[in-house]
């Protein structure tokens, strides 16, 4: 992999703050100290959400050009939510790459922008199980159980946080 030093000692800065100043709700590190590219990624479900008691585990991955480019966000665990891939791949905006939407279903002002950080994405992340969108679902089955069987979404969430409470390290 070619590597970009000006991403490198983004990603570095970024990394360091992180550790140095933890924020509630999610905590980040390293799957192997000589890639800065591959972050781990824990998330707490959010409280008063159903995803509240979950811990669960994703991998960003920054391509070389970061910050020009998003990163690629995965749950390494199972998710079922609108917005998140059968796969684990999250779907929304700010992952998007930068520019117009060929669908013109998002503007170019909410897919990715360098400015946005670690933080923002996560939060992001976090704010999306709250409040899912399923007009624009990765996951149709987990949109259409959300909007017409809603006792079964509940059901499908509440077996994703049992099984993320049993896979923690």
């Amino acid at each position: 992999m070619a590597t970009n030093p000006h991403s490198k000692i983004i990603l570095q800065k970024h990394l360091k703050e992180m550790l140095k100043n933890p924020e509630p709700g999610f905590s980040v590190g390293l799957d192997n100290d000589d890639n800065i590219y591959l972050w781990n990624v824990m998330i707490v479900g959010p409280p008063d959400t159903l995803y509240e008691g979950g811990f669960f585990k994703a991998q960003l991955q920054f391509p070389t050009e970061y910050p020009m480019k998003p990163p690629k966000m995965k749950f390494l665990c199972e998710m079922w939510h609108p917005n998140v891939s059968k796969d684990g791949d999250v779907c929304i905006s700010i992952l998007h790459e930068p520019g117009e939407d060929s669908y013109g279903y998002e503007k170019a002002s909410e897919r990715w922008l360098p400015v946005h950080s670690v933080e923002s994405i996560l939060h992001s992340v976090i704010s999306l199980l709250a409040d899912p969108n399923t007009e624009s679902p990765a996951n149709v089955d987990a949109a259409k159980d959300f909007r017409d069987n809603f006792l079964e979404f509940k059901k499908r969430v509440k077996e994703c946080v049992r099984k993320s409470q049993e896979c923690i390290d």
